[in-house]
């Protein structure tokens, strides 16, 4: 609210008028009309706290520190409004300043290809390139079925060695549980037709989505999901059972 943002309440997890999801599993997902042009949003920058459930990560609940099937995603939206500059900015300003995450502890990453982003995060933000991790589509480049989507960049919080995998080349990118990414900035520009192509949107936008459970692991010094403040209470109840 205090960057110019409309506030709204979660949307319910079961889509409105979009046959193309069965559940609401991003922030972004009940905003698609906004972003693609077919609806006016309430105004031109938003933030919810959004209810999600991602089928997908069923396999992996449990099996890593990080992943649920029900979460809830922090996002600031941008629709026509400000782009790539703003929410990197806005983002390392709240993760720093707001949440005093200690910086030699973040890690970014970026679409390969996205020279732009790596110029902000490297020339305004004052990055040094090595914490600049540059990573492929199946990483940095944001989609969830046909819809509005975009290549993105990650704020990842280093959990320590002693939570990875051991291995000498373990880094940003590795599937271990060491480097654990808390936000997602997606450059929303194109559009995933049904038929796969890629379309140009009419105006460039910004999706973002941050962990609530995410942050709270960094935030409260524990490892993983099930250790912090929300978890525990539902841990304890059923290990008693």
């Amino acid at each position: 609210a205090g960057k110019g943002h409309l506030v709204m309440p979660s949307f319910s997890l079961i889509p409105q008028n979009d046959p193309t999801l069965l559940l609401i599993g991003a922030g972004m997902a009940p905003l698609k009309p906004y972003f693609t042009g077919e609806r006016k949003p309430p105004h031109p920058r938003v933030a919810t706290c959004q209810k999600c459930v991602r089928t997908p990560d069923i396999e992996r609940v449990g099996r890593t520190g990080r992943h649920a099937t029900f979460f809830e995603m922090l996002g600031n939206f941008s629709f026509g409004d400000y782009f790539k500059e703003g929410a990197i900015t806005y983002a390392w300003e709240l993760v720093t300043q707001g949440f005093r995450l200690p910086q030699e502890r973040l890690w970014v990453s970026i679409y390969e290809e996205d020279e732009e982003a790596f110029a902000i995060w490297h020339n305004q933000i004052g990055l040094p390139a090595e914490r600049i991790v540059r990573l492929g589509k199946k990483d940095n480049f944001w989609e969830i079925g046909p819809g509005p989507c975009g290549p993105c960049s990650e704020i990842y919080y280093d959990l320590g060695p002693e939570v990875g995998c051991g291995r000498e080349d373990c880094a940003v990118g590795c599937d271990c549980d060491r480097y654990l990414e808390i936000w997602n900035l997606v450059f929303t520009q194109y559009n995933l037709e049904p038929s796969g192509e890629y379309t140009v949107l009419k105006q460039k936008n910004i999706d973002t989505g941050a962990g609530l459970e995410r942050l709270a692991v960094a935030l409260q010094g524990k490892k993983n999901f099930f250790e912090i403040d929300l978890i525990q209470p539902l841990y304890q109840h059923f290990h008693a059972l």
